[in-house]
C-alpha cells in the first residue's frame, strides 16, 4: 500500500495568482503501510521536495523494508535523512535494509528515543527474531541524536512536536508546508490501540494531551502510525484513538481480569476483532504480563 498525495503551496494570494492556477508543488507525501501482510503494520512516510526526500520510520519486517526501498528508489529523489519517531522495534527494525540501500542518508531520532532504543534493542531482537525469522534484522542500527527539533528539506521544516511535553518519548511530526501530521505511535486508525506501553493513568493523560496538540494544529492530513485499510487520514483518527483509549480505561477499571477486558473491548469494537495488540495490552494493564519483556 503506497498512497501518494501532492500538496500545493498556498500561493493563491493577491499578487501571486493571475487567471489560471499558479501554484507550485510544495512537498509531496507518500505513505507506505504493508497492511495485513505484516505482523504489526506500521506507516512510513516519504516527504519529497523537487530533488531530495526525508523518510519517517523504517518498517518492522525485512521484506517490508525492502519494499519500501523500492518505493524510495522509484521516486527518483535523493534520500538525505531517515527519522525514527519511536523506540518500538516496528519503527526501526528495517534500518539495516534502509542503510544498506542509502548509505549516505543520515539516520536520526530524538535523544530520548535513541536512549530507549539503545537500552532495549538487544532484548527486542532476542524476543522477535524467533517470530520474524528471515524477516528479522540481520544487524541493528542505532540512530544518531537529532539536534534540536527540526529537519529541513529544501528550505521547508519538518518539526518534531512534543519534546517539551510530559512524555517526550511520545512525539509526532508536523509538516507545516503541507499541514500534515505523521502521527507515529500516538495515532491509530480503525484498529486496536497498543496500550501496553502506557501502563499508568498519568502516561495515558499525557497521551490525551498529545492528541489535543495535534488537533490544535488543524492539520489537513493525519497519517496514523498504525492503521487499517479503511482508516481516514484526518483528525478523525485522532478522535478514534482518544475514544478507544477512554473506553479501554473505563473497561479496565471494571474488568476482573484480562479476558474480561478483552471481551468488553470486543463488544465495544466488534469490527476490530481480538488480536495480539488487544490481548497483550489487556494482559499488561491487568498485571498478567510484564512488558517490556
Amino acid at each position: 500500500m503506497f498512497k501518494s498525495v501532492t500538496v500545493f503551496a498556498a500561493l493563491a494570494t493577491a499578487g501571486l495568482m493571475s487567471g489560471a492556477l499558479a501554484a507550485t508543488p510544495a512537498l509531496q507525501l507518500d505513505v507506505y503501510n504493508p497492511g495485513s501482510k505484516s505482523i504489526f503494520p506500521v506507516s512510513s512516510e516519504l516527504v519529497s521536495g523537487k530533488k531530495d526526500a526525508v523518510l519517517i520510520d523504517a518498517q518492522f519486517q525485512r521484506n517490508d523494508a525492502e519494499a519500501l526501498v523500492q518505493k524510495i528508489r522509484a521516486s527518483g529523489k535523493k534520500l538525505t535523512t531517515v527519522y525514527i519517531s519511536h523506540s518500538d522495534p516496528d519503527f526501526y527494525f528495517g534500518l539495516d535494509v534502509i542503510k544498506a540501500a542509502f548509505p549516505d542518508a543520515k539516520i536520526v531520532a530524538t535523544p530520548q528515543t535513541v536512549a530507549k532504543i539503545k537500552a532495549s534493542m538487544d532484548g527486542k531482537l532476542a524476543y522477535w527474531s524467533p517470530i520474524l525469522k528471515d524477516n528479522a534484522p540481520k544487524s541493528l542500527v542505532l540512530p544518531e541524536p537529532l539536534k534540536g527539533n527540526t529537519i529541513t528539506l529544501e528550505g521547508k521544516q519538518i518539526k518534531v512536536v512534543g519534546l517539551d511535553g510530559a512524555s517526550p518519548d511520545h512525539t509526532f511530526v508536523w509538516i507545516p508546508a503541507i499541514k500534515t501530521v505523521a502521527g507515529g505511535v500516538v495515532v491509530f486508525g480503525n484498529m486496536n490501540v497498543w496500550v501496553a506501553d502506557t501502563q499508568t493513568p498519568a502516561s495515558r493523560q499525557n497521551w490525551y494531551q498529545t492528541l489535543s496538540r495535534i488537533e490544535a494544529l488543524k492539520p489537513k492530513t493525519v497519517v496514523p502510525g498504525h492503521f487499517a485499510a479503511d482508516a481516514p487520514h484526518t483528525v478523525a483518527s485522532v478522535k478514534f484513538t482518544r475514544d478507544y483509549l477512554k473506553a479501554f480505561e473505563l473497561e479496565a477499571a471494571k474488568a476482573k481480569d484480562a479476558n474480561a477486558l478483552i471481551a468488553a473491548m470486543v463488544q465495544r469494537y466488534p469490527q476490530l476483532g481480538r488480536d495480539a495488540t488487544l490481548e497483550m495490552s489487556a494482559k499488561v494493564i491487568k498485571g498478567e504480563m510484564k512488558w517490556p519483556q
